[in-house]
This record gives structure tokens, C-alpha cells and sequence, in this order.
């Protein structure tokens, strides 16, 4: 992922402290009605990454079989290849009998960009409605939808924003990532944005990239949190900013929070194993919760081999 990245000799120059909590955030907790032990998942953004042969994957794994690998080591992937392509069934389908070793396993396909960035929402009905006809062919196997705004979607596009989210089923949670500067930076666009998701239940995307912070919005429109964390290659910082994460979730589990989506991305992504490893063990031990963690092949080899 290129968004948001800096320079390696800029990153200690960068603020990675995570804002407070909004009041929509306190009041989405205190309102949200708990039902059972607080449930993460933690994945990557792509199964095919030929790096992570001979790290997670056996040696001489063919690219056909990478999604069979994946699924041993993550209970989700944040499926952006449904952004390239709008996928029929037939297909989906094939990857969801890849996915039945995992009986936790889920599927969270990002909207397709015909929808999202070159019909920017006008007119999307006919597409939406083929990528609702595909992913329902995952079943069980799906998870939470996300729908990734573009950079020069800006606050002008909220009517249009406000049309399409409405117009969505409800039977699949959808969660929306902002990009445009403007959404954050003018309070009453905020706002305005922020609480039309909490009025159609609609959950938000926070992202946490070094050079995009005001992505990290921290805002909670339901008590669910989806959030896409770009590290730099496992740099100090990167463990550091996991450590805060794991502290804020901690506060929103006691708060109401009902489940977090957690999904590692880093700018060079042979590195994501290894710092999935390390959120996943900390939920673990900060939480006392039994996340999956990847498996690596070889423990004692260098991770920079």
C-alpha cells in the first residue's frame, strides 16, 4: 500500500499518537448492548504473496494454491481483489471451498472500483448489484463490506454518499473508508458525514498510515471498528503503534466494543506475517483471547533473509 507512506527518515519525525475518542465514539459504546466476549479478527489485504513462500507457505507452493495456505494462518482476508474485478459466483464460490479448513474463516470484499471511483456512487445500481450477486455466493464464509472512497471524493459528493449508502441491503454490514482531507479537516463536514453513518448503521474504516493522520479519525459510528494498519517494514515505530492500538481497543472492549476487524498492510508486504504475529499475540495476552496466529516455518531465521 503506497497511501500515506513517508520517507524511513521521516518517520520518527511523525506523530503517531492516536487521538481521543470523539463523543460519538463514547456515546456509540455506552449505548451498544454487549452480546458475549469481544471478537477480533486479524488478516492481511492478499493471499498471492509469493514472499511469504518458504516464511508461512511450504516451499514450492504454486500460486493456485496460496489461498489453501492462507486460510491455515488468518481467520479473514480484507479482499481487495473484488475492487479490480466484480467476480460472479462460480468463482467466489471456488474460493470459499478453499477457505472450509477454516471453519472462523471470513471473506470481507472491498466494493468494486466501477462503483466507488469511476461511477463515484451516480448511477452504480446495475454493478452493485452484480457484487451483491457474487459475494453471496461466500455464504457463512462473508464478512463485513468496505467501501473505500477516493481521494477527490469530497464533502461537495455527500448527497450522492448519503443517496447510495441508503439504498443499501442490510443484510451485510458495510463499512466506509474517507480519504478527501476535507472530511476531517471541517468539523461540520465531519459531523455531518459521521453521523449519517450512526443513523444507517453504517460503520467506519480507520485508517492509520503514517502520512495520512488525520485518517486516524478514531470515530465509532456503531460498536464495531474496522481498521487498516500500514506499517513500515517493522519498523520500531510500527510495534510501538500496534502496542497503542491494542491499549485503545482494550478501553473500548470495556466500553461496549463488540468486535474489531484488524488488518495489516505494510508498504512493503513481505512484513505482514510478522506483525500480524505480534497484534494477534497481544490480543491475546492483553485480552486473554485465543486469536490465530501465523505459523512460521522456520522461527529462528532472520527476518530480513
Amino acid at each position: 500500500m503506497e497511501f500515506g507512506r513517508v520517507a524511513p527518515e521521516e518517520l520518527m519525525e511523525v506523530n503517531f499518537t492516536l487521538p481521543p475518542d470523539p463523543e460519538i465514539t463514547v456515546n456509540t459504546l455506552e449505548t451498544a448492548k454487549g452480546s458475549g466476549p469481544l471478537q477480533v479478527h486479524v488478516g492481511c489485504a492478499k493471499w498471492g504473496r509469493k514472499e511469504w513462500v518458504g516464511k508461512i507457505y511450504p516451499p514450492k507452493t504454486k500460486d493456485a494454491n496460496f489461498l489453501d495456505e492462507y486460510v491455515k494462518h488468518f481467520d479473514c482476508i480484507e479482499l481487495n481483489a473484488t475492487f479490480y474485478q466484480v467476480y460472479g459466483p462460480q468463482v467466489l464460490s471456488k474460493w470459499k471451498e478453499k477457505a472450509a479448513a477454516n471453519p472462523d474463516f471470513k471473506f470481507c470484499p472491498k466494493f468494486s472500483q466501477s462503483i466507488s471511483h469511476i461511477r463515484r456512487l451516480k448511477n452504480a445500481d446495475d454493478i452493485t448489484t452484480s457484487f451483491y450477486e457474487g459475494i453471496a455466493a461466500f455464504g457463512e464464509k462473508l464478512g463485513p463490506l468496505f467501501l473505500q472512497l477516493s481521494d477527490n471524493f469530497t464533502p461537495k459528493s455527500f448527497p450522492e454518499l448519503k443517496t447510495y449508502l441508503e439504498r443499501l441491503p442490510t443484510d451485510a454490514p458495510v463499512y466506509v473508508e474517507l480519504r478527501h482531507k476535507d472530511w476531517f479537516a471541517v468539523p461540520e463536514n465531519r459531523e455531518k458525514v459521521f453521523n449519517l453513518f450512526k443513523e444507517l448503521n453504517i460503520g467506519t474504516v480507520i485508517t492509520d498510515a503514517s502520512g495520512r493522520r488525520d485518517c486516524v479519525h478514531m470515530y465509532l459510528s456503531t460498536p464495531h471498528a474496522f481498521i487498516r494498519f500500514v506499517g513500515n517494514s517493522l519498523h520500531p515505530s510500527d510495534y510501538a503503534r500496534v502496542d497503542a492500538w491494542i491499549d485503545r481497543i482494550t478501553k473500548w472492549a470495556d466500553a461496549g466494543l463488540q468486535s474489531v476487524w484488524f488488518f495489516m498492510h505494510q508498504h512493503d508486504e513481505r512484513y505482514s506475517p510478522e506483525l500480524s504475529d505480534y497484534v494477534s499475540e497481544q490480543f491475546n495476552k492483553k485480552l486473554g483471547l485465543n486469536v490465530r496466529r501465523p505459523r512460521f516455518l522456520d522461527r529462528d531465521k532472520g527476518l530480513f533473509d
